[in-house]
């Protein structure tokens, strides 16, 4: 397995703002280096496409972005990898689609050697005395961002050398994150603690300053492998404790709608402003207290959301529970199934009604498939016969 993919390949690391305007965001999609990108993206300062916060929420998907870089003229085969780290994100979807809420727990394996479910207290203050890890940190608590490679640093210090179970510091760096994906991150937190792989990830000091531009030394990661794998937690990784991740939503009255229309439900995974834009429906978006009791985010990641859902036309925000929409159809002359469109997603089987597809890069691809590569396998036959110039 190799350092591609894990978490997400469709990031920054340096990266201080993150537009909201679809417009400019489709210019984003226009810019890509498919090329540049294989060539650099595990460097935190390589040719990263900057488009994960949109495809996880829902406001570009990965065929979209394919089929911009084929229009190009680019040909599939010098694409390819780029291609890949766009199938991780829908690889880990197909996964949650069929394990649903298994991905909080241990997939393929228990996480061996392990000594607490709490997050180490030294990465949540960035205080590892790793300064490029440290300096991560911040940055992410900066941004919303942090670059995939650092990433899987940050998951194997913490799991691996720190000996953290992978529960607590994924739902810590998830709540932080504007790309956000509990998909992508379960998935990804478990493949490096060795849940959901053959084998644990580890990095050394060498590996990071070599892919961060750093030059430290003298650090407890600062030894070959054969001595990382087995060495005693650092005193500096050793205090613990739980998690208090408040989710502060904002507060909104009640919709104001036709109950002779339906409505269409947006969420936090689905803020395409292009879907069935031309039809004479109701459009709100709905941020349900009950949701973010279980998946906290911060009040950077919900203000991300809200801007993003000013694109859509006539769109209000609702921050109540679905129940109380359906309070507004007491006298509809629409069936309980006319009254709400949503797009399919794993977090939100509870609602009811019309479920549109996602735009699926590789729609026929399905199901469940124990690792990425086997899935890829499966997409391989279909990129193939996919034409440039499309």
């Amino acid at each position: 397995m190799t350092m591609g993919g894990l978490f997400d390949e469709t990031q920054v690391s340096e990266r201080t703002d993150f537009v909201t305007d679809h417009h400019l965001i489709l210019q984003q999609v226009e810019r890509i280096n498919p090329v540049s990108y294989a060539k650099t993206r595990n460097h935190i300062s390589g040719a990263v496409s900057y488009l994960s916060p949109y495809i996880s929420r829902g406001v570009i998907s990965p065929r979209q972005v394919r089929e911009s870089v084929l229009r190009k003229g680019c040909q599939p085969q010098d694409a390819e990898k780029f291609f890949q780290e766009l199938a991780w994100r829908e690889y880990y979807q197909r996964v949650w689609q069929a394990k649903g809420d298994l991905i909080w727990q241990d997939m393929k394996q228990a996480q061996a050697d392990t000594t607490h479910h709490q997050m180490i207290t030294a990465i949540q203050h960035a205080a590892t005395g790793i300064e490029a890890i440290d300096r991560q940190i911040e940055h992410l608590y900066t941004t919303g961002y942090m670059h995939n490679h650092v990433r899987m640093y940050v998951a194997s210090i913490t799991c691996n050398i720190g000996k953290a179970h992978w529960q607590q510091p994924a739902k810590w760096l998830y709540y932080h994150l504007l790309d956000g994906d509990i998909a992508s991150n379960n998935c990804s937190w478990q493949w490096v603690a060795g849940a959901f792989a053959s084998k644990k990830y580890y990095c050394n000091q060498e590996n990071i300053n070599k892919y961060t531009g750093s030059g430290q030394q003298e650090t407890f990661l600062d030894r070959p492998y054969e001595d990382i794998n087995r060495m005693a937690v650092p005193d500096i990784l050793k205090a613990s404790h739980m998690l208090d991740l408040p989710c502060r939503l904002p507060t909104t009255p009640l919709p104001v709608i036709d109950s002779n229309r339906p409505t269409l439900l947006y969420n936090a995974y689905n803020i395409d402003p292009l879907w069935r834009a031309q039809d004479n429906v109701n459009r709100i978006l709905l941020l349900e207290p009950s949701h973010y009791n279980r998946y906290p985010v911060s009040e950077k990641v919900i203000r991300f959301i809200i801007d993003l859902s000013k694109n859509i036309t006539g769109i209000q925000l609702f921050c109540g529970e679905l129940h109380q929409l359906r309070s507004l159809y007491k006298e509809s002359k629409l069936s309980p199934q006319e009254t709400f469109i949503s797009k399919e997603h794993p977090a939100f089987t509870h609602y009811p009604g019309i479920k549109d597809s996602r735009d699926w890069m590789y729609p026929e691809v399905t199901g469940y498939y124990p690792s990425f590569f086997s899935f890829w396998k499966a997409c391989q036959k279909h990129t193939r016969h996919i034409p440039s110039n499309r």
